[in-house]
Formats: C-alpha cells, sequence, structure tokens
C-alpha cells in the first residue's frame, strides 16, 4: 500500500473517530477535537472544516463550537426508513403501545450496547423516562439482556467490556449477568426493575432468526409501580407481539432468494 493510499485511509478514520466524539459532547471546539483524538490542532482544523463543507458538522456561531450537521440527521432517518426489520414492524409496534398503554421499542446489539432503532412512546412513559438515549450498555436494560441471552456472542462482548453501574439494582458483575441470562433463557423473556433508571422497568421478548438467536428485541416500558403490578399482562403482550413478528420475518427470509 502506497503512503498516500496509507495517509488517506487514517485521514478517514481521524474523521470517522471524530463524528464519533459527538455521541458524547454536543458540541466540541478545535483543542478538544484535538485532545480527544491525539492528533495536532491544526489536523483537528482541517478535519472539522472538511467535514463542515460537507454536512457532518456545522459551526455553532454563538459559541465558535462544532456539533453534528443536518446531513447526518439525512442518512439517519434513510438507514432507519430502509432498514427492514424496523420496516416491517411498525403496525405491530404501533398495535402494542395502543393495547399496552406503555412506550415501545425496537432494538438490535451494536457492539456491547443495545441501540434503539424505534421509540414509540406514550405521555405516560415520557413521565418516568428521565432521559431517552438511543444506546445503552446491554446489561442495564430488558432488552439488552434478552438480545445477550440467546447470542453468546453479544454476551461475551458486554461482559468483555464490563458493567457499568446505574442504580443499586444494576447487575454489577459476571456471575449475575450469565444467571440472570439463563434464567431469561427458561422464561423467554426479559425484565428490568430500577436497574437503568430509578422507577423504570420493562418488559423484553427476542425477535428470533431462523437458528434460534436474537436478531431483535421488542420492549414495553414504564413506571415500575405499574409494570410490576401488570407484568403478567405485559409478558403475554410482549412475547405474543415478539412471536407474531419472528414469524413476519421468517416469512421475509423465505420470500428472499
Amino acid at each position: 500500500m502506497s503512503d498516500d493510499v496509507d495517509g488517506g485511509l487514517k485521514s478517514v478514520a481521524s474523521a470517522l473517530d471524530l463524528i464519533d466524539c459527538f455521541s458524547e459532547d454536543e458540541e466540541l471546539g478545535v483543542s478538544e477535537a484535538a485532545r480527544r483524538l491525539g492528533v495536532a490542532k491544526s489536523t483537528a482544523h482541517r478535519l472539522l472544516t472538511t467535514l463542515a463543507s460537507r454536512g457532518f458538522v456545522e459551526q455553532n456561531p454563538q459559541t465558535g463550537k462544532y456539533r453534528l450537521g443536518l446531513h447526518v440527521f439525512e442518512l439517519g432517518h434513510l438507514a432507519l426508513a430502509r432498514f427492514d426489520l424496523r420496516r416491517r414492524s411498525v403496525t405491530l409496534l404501533e398495535e402494542l403501545r395502543e393495547i399496552s398503554g406503555w412506550t415501545v421499542h425496537l432494538s438490535v446489539a451494536s457492539g456491547a450496547d443495545v441501540l434503539f432503532l424505534e421509540r414509540l412512546p406514550t405521555l405516560r412513559g415520557m413521565q418516568v423516562m428521565e432521559e431517552f438515549r438511543r444506546r445503552w450498555p446491554l446489561h442495564a436494560t430488558s432488552s439488552g439482556k434478552v438480545l445477550c441471552a440467546y447470542d453468546p456472542e453479544v454476551a461475551q462482548r458486554r461482559i468483555a467490556a464490563g458493567f457499568p453501574v446505574f442504580t443499586p439494582n444494576t447487575i454489577d458483575n459476571a456471575d449475575r449477568f450469565r444467571a440472570e441470562l439463563a434464567t431469561i433463557r427458561r422464561q423467554g423473556y426479559a425484565t428490568s426493575s430500577d436497574e437503568l433508571m430509578h422507577r423504570l422497568s420493562s418488559v423484553a421478548a427476542p425477535v428470533l432468526d431462523p437458528h434460534g438467536f436474537a436478531r431483535a428485541a421488542i420492549s414495553i416500558t414504564g413506571a415500575s409501580e405499574e409494570m410490576v403490578r401488570q407484568r403478567d399482562r405485559q409478558v403475554r403482550l410482549i412475547t405474543t407481539a415478539a412471536s407474531r413478528l419472528t414469524k413476519i420475518m421468517k416469512v421475509r427470509d423465505r420470500s428472499v432468494p
């Protein structure tokens, strides 16, 4: 590989690393970007101005710092719209929200985290959700735990990454994690009660591929007191919905040559 090609690939990797920095910080200045990337300020400035010229970032005229641009928003929506699993699940998720009365999520595994592809909120659900983010560690949510229970590789990624604690109820070690996953496999669903946020509980079930591995998870999220009181009903709703989506995706798999 020539020096020019190698240098070009390094620049692309640095630009992608810089975009990833905005998942943690709303805005970054040139000095902060340089520190985060471990590069010279001139290099960070060149990367930021190049990304800004393509709409991936933009400069805030009030602060002089950079933030994600609308082109990222546009590409994100295109990616979601073209994601077959999400497209085929929307009607089912809307029905589940209507019947359950709580916020519904569709999620997949991404590295050692759970990534929420779809969120259909209710007013009741929004009142108890202190902070909604698209990405959370797998061990702290019912969706993440059910994805790990039905995919050992995903579970191993979380074990290797460790177990950050959010509340006193959060799983904090590998032994507890493995025991929880075994219980989930036996019962066919996962629960989370005050493990990610106080007063927030959820129930999740896996959407399985033809080999029995979790390709996604569907969850219902709500206030702990009400979720616990209605746990049996929520479990029936979520396992039925996940089973329906599993069948829908199996039909789709058979139809693809």
